[in-house]
């Protein structure tokens, strides 16, 4: 107990209050403000408090910088008793995160706070104290939530939390007691012994802790007032032959080694340590130390990402076995069955020597409890010998073992899919058995040991199996150290069940497992690929070519009156962003990604694919505007269009390439990732445009169809339908609904779609141009007088001043004649139906 006092981060005994055995040092002396951290007992305002000092970015007053191992306060508290020399009782002023104790009408409560992604608390509640000592000891761990022990046994939990915005006081300092108004969480009571650890205590740590302070070796009632009980003299910390290593290695931690240096340090320790037989609380204090030395170890350097981080973790594994196989052979036999057990930050550890008859249930199984664990079926142990059983389950091992290249494995379906990143996706679990259980060969045959653990998954890890683009496999394997060194195998073991959450594991064999993940895109037959590649060079080809076409078309007929307004300005702008958008498509397959020019390349093509998309909602716009309503003068659109054209996708490209520039040309492409969501900085603004441009559609056609049915029924004119038709054909392609195709073309099983999306986005292009000058009277008019004025005036015997190009000669009307402009709809007087359908 009193070496789980020694483990504190910061100890204050306060008062030497009898009934409470305090920690001295060798020479006597009380230890007191320990890591030289100093205690004040002030006055102010006529109420005492007392001050540990500043604590910010520390983890006392912001628990989430505790990390996985979590928080722990224990202190001494009792009420009624006006003799106390000191009066406050609440703690935790913070400024966003921490703790306070309260006692209120007959309810004391610990309430925990953090703020961090969200702002949330914990409280438990609990019976105060009365007038005798009671210890009060509270645990926080992130994904346990608060756990409160009163006089060593677990008295009420907050596992969950909740979400909660109104807390904390302007300071960072943190104290036990109230400063300033008395009347505020004022408890008339008195503390002692008060401890922090900067993790949370496991359950027997804090029974050990709690029997050894008031100086009782067995386990009492929470209920029970101890303080009135017999109790015994301090227990002596016991000296063997191996406190010296539990010594050394509680002496190391801090010490600023290399990380190699650190590993070799560990293995040395594994490989010296003396062949004598030890007792069951040295055995736990060596596995304490030991994992303590281990955490440090994996905190000293970022491994995560770093290349030789699975060879490095997969060997500290096999020291870590060896620590433990030893101490599972050296322990003392004369209290058998014996079982040695508990937690730390690395893993949840057990060791066990038992007599096989004693097992009376149908398997054993590690941990008891979890969602992830070993089941050993009982008919395994068929022996009459004393079985021994080493078991871990490792909470963050997993994180080391990513970027696996499945060429260094020897699971063969994996090195099927060269290049493709092996990760583990689950916690790492080991179960050792000696002698070794008998299992079927067969892994159809029985017994055989069952695995069952939960998915771990990265945000990035599960972007990518739900990726429907994307095939997941996922492998029951194992740490396979017959040639030395770690090599991850699959061989005894085969996946039974399991979805994207979890997986079931049989195996016939025992050693250490995980689930690895192995992410790899579906790809398309050689066929399909050759199809679809030749479609998109001819299509692109095309496209440019009938683009440019379109553009020197416009140039050209810049002149002429009816061509330069701002509707073909408006085709042009759109024409251009197309145009460039697939001249860079085609030179981006030119490069391999991850390179710099595929980089530029990958950022110009979103720009300008935004662009495109942008010109297509002006041109939808401006549609509605002819047909449906009129608003704002021609020189205001004309402003406001150049900023959704071009300033808007400007916007978002530099938005977007700030914030994720290493999502730009990585993967596969010379464009966006679809691994972590920068994709929707282009399928979010194409989305919105492709909706609105169809919401435009169904009301121009609308428009039309109902002025086409009109007029039918008052002219009998059969052409009004072919226009509403031809009006649909023409705006489909030049309002991008043809990019929907795009969406559904996902993977493998909506081949159509790719082959329609492959056709329709490759001949934009061509569209434009049929559409737009090919199929267009005003330009087919416009180009004829061009022609006409180009021959008129290359001609050396005439000189005839032409006119120029107007309504007249359009309509081919004579000077002095009454003006008739074709129209579909002038042959009525009825106004109500006429309408300018030049816009399409």
């Amino acid at each position: 107990g009193f070496k789980v006092l020694a483990s504190a981060s910061h100890y204050w005994p306060l008062e030497d209050v009898d009934g409470i055995h305090e920690f001295r040092d060798t020479n006597g002396d009380i230890v007191e403000g320990m890591v030289n951290k100093g205690i004040y007992v002030t006055k102010k305002k006529g109420v005492t408090f007392l001050f540990f000092g500043s604590y910010r970015n520390s983890c006392i007053s912001n628990p989430e910088a505790c990390g996985p191992e979590g928080v722990t306060f224990s202190f001494f508290w009792k009420t009624q008793d006006q003799q106390a020399k000191l009066l406050p009782a609440s703690g935790g002023r913070v400024i966003s995160s921490g703790f306070k104790i309260c006692s209120n009408e007959g309810e004391g409560s610990v309430e925990f706070y953090t703020r961090g992604n969200a702002m949330m608390k914990w409280k438990a509640s609990f019976s105060p104290p009365g007038p005798y000592w009671t210890h009060i000891l509270f645990t926080w761990k992130s994904r346990e939530g608060l756990k409160v022990y009163v006089n060593g046994t677990l008295n009420s939990t907050d596992p969950d939390g909740k979400v909660f915005y109104d807390y904390g006081d302007p300071g960072a300092n943190l104290l036990t007691g109230t400063e300033g108004d008395q009347t505020k969480r004022y408890v008339n009571g008195a503390f002692d012994e008060f401890v922090i650890w900067e993790r949370a205590l496991t359950p027997h740590e804090i029974e050990q802790y709690f029997t050894a302070a008031i100086g009782v070796q067995v386990l009492l009632p929470s209920t029970l007032p101890w303080s009135l009980m017999t109790t015994t003299t301090n227990p002596v910390l016991p000296t063997n032959a191996y406190h010296p290593i539990i010594t050394d290695l509680s002496q190391e931690r801090g010490s600023s080694y290399s990380p190699s240096t650190m590993l070799g340090y560990l293995q040395n320790v594994s490989f010296s340590l003396p062949n004598k037989s030890l007792s069951e609380n040295t055995a736990l204090s060596l596995t304490e130390a030991f994992l303590k030395a281990v955490e440090d170890f994996m905190l000293l350097s970022n491994w995560i990402d770093g290349p030789e981080a699975p060879l490095v973790f997969s060997s500290l594994i096999h020291t870590i076995d060896t620590v433990m196989a030893h101490m599972s052979h050296n322990l003392d036999e004369n209290s058998l069955p014996l079982s040695v057990e508990g937690s730390s930050s690395v893993a949840d550890y057990a060791v066990v020597k038992m007599h096989p008859q004693t097992l009376n249930i149908s398997h054993y199984r590690f941990p008891s409890r979890g969602q992830s664990y070993i089941s050993i079926p009982s008919e395994a142990f068929a022996g009459k010998a004393w079985i021994t059983i080493v078991s871990l389950l490792y909470h963050n091992m997993h994180y080391f073992f990513h970027n696996i290249d499945p060429m260094d494995t020897k699971i063969a379906e994996a090195a099927a899919y060269k290049g493709y990143m092996i990760s583990a996706s689950s916690y790492l679990i080991s179960v050792k058995v000696e002698p070794l259980p008998k299992l079927s060969y067969n892994l159809s045959g029985s017994p055989l040991i069952t695995i069952q653990l939960t998915h771990k998954l990265t945000p990035r890890q599960y972007s990518q199996a739900l990726n429907k683009s994307n095939r997941v496999h996922l492998y029951c394997a194992f740490l396979d150290y017959s040639n030395g060194t770690g090599i991850w195998s699959n061989e005894g073991c085969v996946r039974e069940s399991g979805d994207l959450n979890y997986s079931v594991c049989l195996c016939n064999h025992l050693t250490n497992f995980a689930i690895l993940m192995q992410v790899v895109p579906l790809k398309l037959t050689r066929e399909h690929q050759v199809a679809l590649s030749s479609i998109t060079y001819i299509g692109c080809a095309l496209s440019i070519f009938c683009l440019a076409i379109t553009l020197v078309t416009f140039a050209v007929l810049s002149s002429v009156s009816t061509i330069r307004n701002q509707r073909y300005h408006i085709h042009a702008n759109l024409s251009f962003a197309v145009l460039l958008a697939q001249i860079l498509l085609l030179t981006s397959f030119q490069f391999s990604p991850g390179t710099l020019p595929c980089k530029i390349l990958a950022i110009l093509l979103h720009f300008f694919f935004l662009s495109a998309f942008a010109w297509m909602l002006v041109e939808g716009f401006h549609l509605y505007s002819m047909v449906i309503k009129v608003f704002g003068s021609e020189e205001s659109k004309h402003l406001y269009y150049y900023g959704i054209g071009w300033g808007c996708p400007l916007l978002i490209c530099v938005i977007s390439a700030t914030s994720s520039l290493h999502s730009y040309g990585e993967s596969g492409n010379c464009w966006l990732s679809l691994e972590n969501g920068a994709i929707w900085a282009f399928v979010a603004p194409a989305m919105f445009v492709i909706l609105i441009n169809i919401g435009i559609l169904i009301a121009v056609t609308r428009v039309i169809s109902r002025i086409s049915a009109d007029n039918y029924k008052v002219h009998g004119d059969a052409n009004a339908f072919k226009l509403t038709a031809k009006a649909v054909a023409v705006l489909l392609p030049i309002l991008g609904s043809s990019w929907i195709f795009g969406i559904l073309a996902v993977n493998a099983h909506a081949l159509v779609f790719q082959y329609i999306f492959a056709v329709f986005s490759s001949l934009q292009g061509f569209f434009m141009f049929l559409f737009h000058c090919l199929l267009n009277s005003e330009v087919r008019a416009a180009f004829k007088h061009k022609t006409k004025v180009w021959s008129l005036t290359s001609s050396s015997t005439r000189n005839i001043n032409v006119k120029p190009f107007n309504s007249d000669i359009m309509t081919g009307n004579r000077p002095g004649t009454t003006p008739t402009k074709l129209n579909t709809w002038d042959k009525s007087t009825n106004s109500a139906n006429r309408i300018d359908l030049s816009a399409v």
